[in-house]
């Protein structure tokens, strides 16, 4: 019994693993949400690294020491720790998701990597449930279109963001691509430049360097 389940754990992991590199279809996306050592193995899987580009991404940030970030669907940490890196002792990462095993899983390795500058959040689906004038930066990578209730989501960030404060919104473009979320997911870059304009936000600055995603920065007007 124990081989048996240890072979379809393996099979599970290699099939996951695979999605990398291929669409997934709605269906496949829904199944992959509800097994969360499955959705781990696949944000994690070093093979994103090659079109997230997770390294070159924080560099261009230009993050600063003492900063704190919210990471926004930060799922297994994936950009997470990178971020906390990057502030340093002095700064603060909270790592913000809905999902209490994506909460756990994030825990075990702050205690693990004995970590002090990252906090995790077990927010609401329309609320990250942090205090206003607190945030330098929101990060939401691959997330958005989870966001129940975007407007009052945008309207909390506005006020959680300290003066000068950032929204960094990546994701993938709306049209057809080798990876990644299935179309009725995605969210046009043009309609999310339209909806932060729309809730006071202006697009500061853009990255193209990704190959499937925009990587957008936005300010407050």
């Amino acid at each position: 019994m124990k081989v048996r389940i240890a072979l379809i754990i393996l099979i599970l992991s290699q099939s996951i693993l695979a999605a990398q590199n291929k669409k997934l279809t709605m269906e496949e996306m829904h199944q992959l949400h509800q097994d969360s050592k499955a959705y781990i193995a696949y944000l994690e899987d070093p093979q994103r690294d090659a079109y997230q580009k997770p390294d070159e991404v924080i560099t261009a940030l230009g993050l600063r020491e003492g900063e704190t970030v919210a990471d926004v669907g930060a799922g297994s940490g994936y950009f997470t720790f990178r971020l906390a890196s990057r502030v340093g002792e002095k700064g603060r990462v909270y790592a913000v998701d809905t999902s209490p095993d994506m909460i756990l899983h994030m825990n075990e390795r702050i205690r693990d990597m004995k970590l002090r500058n990252v906090v995790t959040v077990l927010s609401a689906p329309d609320d990250p449930l942090l205090i206003d004038g607190s945030i330098d930066r929101f990060f939401i990578c691959d997330t958005w279109h989870h966001i129940q209730n975007q407007a009052r989501y945008l309207g909390l960030m506005k006020r959680m963001l300290k003066p000068g404060g950032q929204v960094i919104m990546i994701d993938f473009h709306k049209k057809e691509l080798p990876i990644g979320a299935p179309m009725e997911m995605k969210i046009a870059r043009e309609d999310l430049v339209r909806q932060m304009e729309s809730n006071g936000f202006k697009l500061a600055k853009e990255h193209t360097f990704l190959p499937y995603q925009y990587f957008l920065i936005f300010t407050l007007r």
